[in-house]
C-alpha cells in the first residue's frame, strides 16, 4: 500500500505540477495579483492533471467519458488537496507575488511548493485508494 500510494501521488504531483508552473509563470510574467496567479495555477493544474490521468487509459481503449467516469473523484480530491497545498506555501514562501520569474522568491516558492504538495495528497492518496475510491489505474 505504501508503494501503490507513493506512485500515485508521484503521477498526481507529476500533472498538478505541469500546469502549476504554467500558471504560475505567465500570472508572474503578466503582474497578475497573487489570487489571480494562483487561480489560473490551479485550473492549469486541474486541467494536467486530469489528462495526466486520463491519457493512459484512453490509450488502453477507453473513451473519454468512460476514463473520466473511472477517475474524476479520487483525482479531484487528489488534485484538490496538492493544489491547495502548493498554493499555499508558495504564497507564504513569495512566489507568486515574486517580480519576475527570474527572481530567486519565485524559484524558492515553486521548490518549497512541490514536497508540500506530495506531503499533503500523499495521505488524502492513502485515504482514498484504501477506501476504493482513488483506482490504481495508471
Amino acid at each position: 500500500m505504501w508503494g501503490l500510494t507513493t506512485s500515485a501521488t508521484i503521477h498526481c504531483l507529476s500533472g498538478c505540477v505541469i500546469g502549476e508552473f504554467i500558471g504560475l509563470a505567465i500570472g508572474v510574467s503578466l503582474g497578475l495579483n497573487p489570487w489571480m496567479t494562483m487561480a489560473l495555477a490551479t485550473t492549469l493544474g486541474f486541467a494536467s492533471g486530469y489528462t495526466l490521468g486520463l491519457w493512459p487509459l484512453v490509450k488502453q481503449g477507453m473513451s473519454w467519458g468512460a476514463a473520466f467516469k473511472t477517475l474524476w473523484l479520487g483525482e479531484t480530491i487528489s488534485i484538490a488537496a496538492m493544489e491547495f497545498a502548493m498554493n499555499f506555501t508558495d504564497y507564504h514562501v513569495g512566489g507568486v507575488t515574486a517580480s519576475s520569474i527570474l527572481a530567486p522568491a519565485f524559484w524558492l516558492g515553486f521548490a518549497a511548493a512541490i514536497p508540500a504538495g506530495f506531503a499533503v495528497a500523499w495521505p488524502v492518496n492513502w485515504w482514498l485508494l484504501k477506501r476504493s475510491i482513488k483506482k490504481p489505474c495508471h
